[in-house]
C-alpha cells in the first residue's frame, strides 16, 4: 500500500511540475508581449490610436513604461518559476493579476492584443492555482 501512494504522489508531482513549467513558459511569452507593447508606446507615442470618449484618459508614454516594467518583472518571475524558487509562485500570481488589470485599461487602444493577454493571464492563474501546482 505504501508503494501505491509513492507512485501516485510521483505522478501528481509530475503533472504539477508540468503545470508550473507551462505557467513559466506563458509568463515568458506574456512578459515579452508586455515589453514589446511598452517599447512601442515609449518609442512612438502616436503608434497607439487615442480613443475619444474613453472614461480613462491615459498618457500613452507613461502606460508604455508600466507595460515595460511589468513585462520585465514577468520575465524575471518566469525564470524564478523555472528554478523552482519559493517566492516565484505567489509573485507570478500577483503580477499576472496586475497584468490583466493593466490590459483591461488598454482594451480601447489595442482590443485584440489586450484581450489576448488577459486570456493568457487567466490561463497562468489557473495553472498556478490548481491543487498541488506549487508543491514540490
Amino acid at each position: 500500500m505504501t508503494d501505491e501512494r509513492t507512485v501516485e504522489s510521483q505522478a501528481d508531482s509530475g503533472w504539477a511540475m508540468a503545470g508550473v513549467a507551462f505557467a513559466a513558459t506563458m509568463l515568458l511569452i506574456i512578459g515579452a508581449f508586455q515589453v514589446i507593447a511598452g517599447l512601442a508606446a515609449i518609442l512612438d507615442d502616436e503608434y497607439f490610436v487615442r480613443v475619444r470618449g474613453y472614461a480613462f484618459h491615459l498618457d500613452i508614454t507613461a502606460w508604455g513604461w508600466i507595460h515595460l516594467i511589468l513585462g520585465v518583472a514577468l520575465i524575471a518571475t518566469a525564470f524564478g518559476l523555472f528554478s523552482r524558487a519559493a517566492w516565484a509562485g505567489v509573485v507570478a500570481i500577483v503580477l499576472v493579476v496586475l497584468s490583466a488589470i493593466d490590459n483591461f485599461f488598454f482594451i480601447p487602444y489595442q482590443p485584440f492584443w489586450a484581450l489576448l493577454l488577459i486570456a493568457l493571464d487567466v490561463w497562468v492563474i489557473w495553472a498556478l492555482t490548481r491543487p498541488r501546482a506549487l508543491r514540490t
